[in-house]
């Protein structure tokens, strides 16, 4: 997890900076062949050169970004699970607990979804 280390250094909050080292850390251990990797200023996961999921911190939540096509499949679980979202990204607040089994389904389904997929983002 080195490759995230300068971001996390970069988070001011200890408490948010801990959330994030925690998700992070999270997603490695769980999914050990995707790439970490640091791309527009974000951590992120890739597979085979194509993004599957990104994070960054802000004031009050942790962005999470399963890329459109996930947000479109997972909108009605990601407003079950009480989070706020955008057309691009799910606000996981810093005082609610994460949907790790959330999570799983979005880096899955994009893993599945992008197997064959040679571009980083989807077309």
């Amino acid at each position: 997890m080195e490759v995230f280390a300068a971001y996390l250094a970069s988070i001011d909050n200890p408490q948010h900076r801990a959330r994030t080292e925690e998700v992070l850390t999270w997603v490695a251990e769980n999914y050990p062949d995707l790439t970490p990797i640091i791309s527009w200023n974000q951590p992120m996961f890739t597979d085979h050169g194509t993004y599957i999921i990104g994070f960054s911190a802000a004031k009050q939540h942790l962005a999470v970004a399963p890329e459109r096509a996930g947000m479109i499949h997972f909108s009605d679980e990601i407003v079950q699970a009480g989070y706020d979202h955008s057309s691009q990204l799910v606000r996981m607040p810093w005082k609610s607990p994460i949907d790790y089994a959330l999570l799983e389904r979005m880096i899955e389904f994009n893993r599945l979804d992008k197997a064959d997929c040679t571009t980083f983002w989807r077309k």
